[in-house]
């Protein structure tokens, strides 16, 4: 799933263009100001709506509890804690469920 959200990132990366940045001064502590680079608000945006409409992206796998698919976002929280039970040995074994999005 990692390399999933890391294709997203990257694909969006890739789109980006000196010009859509910009340059914003900043004070540091009482006796240091400097700039730095922020996305535009516009690519911004763009990105977060890119991102959260893959985390809402269903998947056919499972709900711990109920229903047969669920989001991406849930799918994530639910390894976590399958994780965590294995590595405090309430469970014998975890291995992740693995999702094809291709």
């Amino acid at each position: 799933m990692r390399a999933l959200v890391d294709d997203l990132i990257i694909d969006f990366a890739k789109r980006i263009r000196s010009k859509d940045f910009v340059i914003n001064d900043e004070v540091y502590s009482s006796n240091r100001r400097g700039k730095r680079q922020y996305l535009n608000e516009r690519l911004t945006d763009e990105f977060l709506r890119g991102i959260n409409a893959y985390f809402r992206f269903k998947v056919d796998v499972p709900r711990i509890r109920n229903g047969k698919e669920q989001e991406i976002e849930t799918l994530v929280g639910e390894e976590a804690l399958l994780l965590a039970k294995y590595l405090r040995n309430e469970v014998s074994c975890w291995a992740p469920r693995v999702v094809n999005l291709g």
